[in-house]
């Protein structure tokens, strides 16, 4: 379902999805609910302080043991809400529409 004007699709979460950050070199850890997640990018509402997120550069847990993640870059803060971006293995944002190509020759 897209809403919000996205470029790709995002899926809404209908229950308090629980993920945590953590940095990338692995020295903290914060809590947070997942609001909405897509190929390129999620919006997540962190529980605590936000200063750990001046890292620009994080983890997204999505398991509770770590083995589902994904490498991320803030985009934007909103009180306690955040947007993060999704960052591809060479280290660059992975535009939607090559991602959406590349999920199509994957199936």
């Amino acid at each position: 379902m897209k809403f919000d004007g996205r470029k790709a699709q995002r899926v809404k979460m209908d229950h308090k999805q629980p993920v945590n950050l953590m940095g990338s070199d692995g020295t903290w850890r914060r809590s947070c609910v997942l609001l909405d997640i897509s190929q390129s990018g999620a919006k997540i509402e962190v529980e605590g302080t936000l200063d750990v997120l001046r890292a620009k550069e994080f983890f997204l847990l999505l398991s509770s043991t770590g083995l589902a993640y994904r490498r991320c870059e803030l985009v934007w803060i909103d009180g306690t809400t955040a947007g993060v971006h999704f960052v591809t293995v060479d280290g660059k944002r992975k535009p939607a529409a090559a991602a959406a190509a590349a999920a199509a020759q994957s199936k």
